[in-house]
Formats: structure tokens, C-alpha cells, sequence
């Protein structure tokens, strides 16, 4: 996912404890700088502040970031070998974060064995439904063909 010209990264939206993948293709890149360092902190106060050293690939300096819980924001900026800082002309670069969907998560008690009977009594009875419709869906064609026999008993 492009987000600006020139940072992409591996995922569509930006989530709360994922870890996603930066790509840089800017400034430090094009000039060709040999190394380049991402400082990034989330929330408005940068909290978790941190300088990684990023990757040099044919596809721009990369790296892998995980964001954290609880923050809205992921603020960044690069700086070069020489001290040269790139940071959207003293803007610095800002995304949404959004909070991850709890709706899918498995929580420890959400599917206890509690009462593992009914559980059990649930599957036999899907089970004889299915089999019952089963038969019925073989005898219906025969029914209307009328091609089906009745078994005689001595």
C-alpha cells in the first residue's frame, strides 16, 4: 500500500499490535545514501520513541515496525549517515492507527467443554438430520419415475 510517494507498506490499513513492514524510496534513498534510520514514536507525545536502523534493497530502506496498543498515531521521520533528517518539511509523517477488531477474537472461556454431552448430542442430531435428507433427496426421483420397488417380506 502506497501512502505517500515515496513510503509504502505491506499491509492496506495500520493496526494496534501488528507488526508492519516500511518501505523508503524517498530523499535519503534517491541521493544514495548508505544508511538511513527511522525514529518513530506513536501518539501525540511519541511515546515509545525508538531509532531503527533500516535496510538497504534494491526496493528503497526497509524495516520492520511493531505498533503498539493503545496509541492512534504512528509518527515518523528519517535520518541519514550524515545527520540529514527527512521529516515531511518539519510536519513529520503521521498515520491513523485503528484498534484491532476484538469481534474474531477466541477469548480463553468463549468454548469451554463445560458440558461436552450437549456438544455430543448436537452432532448426532445434525448428523441423523443430514442423513435423513440424504435419503429423502435419493427417493424423491424414484418416487415420481415410479421406479422403485417395495421390499416383500416372507
Amino acid at each position: 500500500m502506497e501512502l505517500l510517494k515515496n513510503i509504502f507498506f505491506n499491509t492496506d490499513k495500520l493496526v494496534q499490535n501488528t507488526t508492519v513492514k516500511i518501505s523508503y524510496t524517498g530523499k535519503f534513498f534517491e541521493d544514495g545514501s548508505e544508511e538511513t534510520h527511522i525514529h518513530y514514536g506513536f501518539g501525540e507525545n511519541w511515546d515509545g520513541l525508538s531509532d531503527v536502523k533500516m535496510e538497504r534493497t534494491d526496493l528503497g530502506f526497509q524495516c520492520e515496525v511493531h505498533l503498539l496498543d493503545g496509541y492512534s498515531t504512528f509518527n515518523f521521520c528519517f535520518k541519514n549517515e550524515k545527520g540529514e533528517w527527512d521529516n515531511n518539511g518539519n510536519a513529520n509523517y503521521i498515520f491513523d492507527v485503528e484498534s484491532s477488531c476484538l469481534d474474531l477474537t477466541v477469548t480463553e472461556n468463549a468454548y469451554s467443554l463445560d458440558r461436552p454431552n450437549r456438544l455430543r448430542k448436537t452432532y448426532l442430531w445434525s448428523k441423523k438430520i443430514k442423513i435423513a435428507v440424504y435419503k429423502i433427496l435419493r427417493f424423491i426421483p424414484k418416487l415420481v419415475s415410479g421406479n422403485y420397488k417395495r421390499k416383500i417380506e416372507d
